[in-house]
């Protein structure tokens, strides 16, 4: 079984071995990270975690949780630009530094062990962490408490204040969106430092794991492009041309089709 089809076998699980799952994708870029090893070497890290952690309810004690995970040195990383380092576990394990969503699966993995209820929050350009039935969400880089209030404005630094706090952006993640999401993240990082046969791998894994829609299939027809396979490229974009309901969007993918060369060849 390889690492692709591991990471899939570890999603098809009652329930989803969701942080597993992340380290095979970690192994199919990097094959000396063995998940079997890092899943041992957690059992160090939920001891650490567990003999600093209050005595309180199971449910109050997803805060002091992801605070005790900071005062072990697990932070957000700020390094710029940021590197695929920060989105594969392994190397997030190692150097205790990570992007939210890694942050967030070593938190949803020791609370697992811990019996603490937790779950996924899949906010735009940050992910989220709640306990169920809380009126506030949690930022798994440190734990700080955010309310309406604190998700708006955190929005607002994200993407402008042009674009509004909904309902959806609130939702839980499931499994499979919390890995397709990883998998995002790493093609961009990948691409963003041209490594395009390991953003190739992500783009098809994207799609692989859960429907993907119009951004991911383009985002692996320009991958198809730098890497010169037209033919790739065209199905990417016919796909993307499908699913797209943005008039502007279709005009574009329209005219970048019509540019491409045509399969096959005549018959002479």
């Amino acid at each position: 079984m390889n690492p692709r089809q591991a990471c899939l076998a570890c999603l098809a699980r009652e329930p989803s071995a969701t942080f597993e799952a992340a380290l095979w994708i970690a192994a199919e870029h990097e094959p000396a990270a063995a998940p079997a090893q890092l899943l041992e070497q957690m059992r160090d890290l939920h001891m650490s975690v567990s003999v600093g952690l209050p005595m309180l309810p199971a449910r109050e004690l997803a805060q002091p949780l992801l605070r005790r995970l900071n005062e072990l040195g697990y932070q957000q990383d700020d390094f710029h630009p940021l590197r695929p380092q920060a989105a594969l576990m392994n190397q997030v394990l190692a150097r205790k530094r990570g992007q939210p969503l890694a942050l967030g699966l070593l938190a949803l993995e020791l609370a697992r062990r811990l019996n603490i209820p937790l779950m996924g929050v899949n906010f735009p350009g940050h992910f989220l962490l709640q306990v169920p039935g809380a009126d506030h969400l949690l930022d798994p880089c440190g734990g700080r408490r955010l309310y309406p209030a604190d998700c708006r404005e955190l929005l607002n630094r994200l993407f402008g204040s042009q674009v509004p706090l909904r309902a959806e952006h609130m939702a839980l993640a499931t499994p499979l969106q919390m890995l397709q999401r990883l998998s995002r993240n790493l093609r961009q990082l990948h691409t963003q430092h041209d490594q395009l046969i390991a953003a190739l791998k992500d783009a098809e894994r994207v799609v692989e794991l859960g429907a993907g829609n119009a951004s991911d299939y383009m985002a692996r027809a320009s991958l198809y492009q730098r890497l010169g396979c037209p033919q790739a490229e065209r199905f990417d974009i016919e796909r993307a041309l499908l699913l797209s309901d943005d008039a502007i969007q279709r005009l574009r993918l329209t005219d970048r089709l019509q540019q491409l060369p045509h399969p096959g060849g005549s018959v002479h």
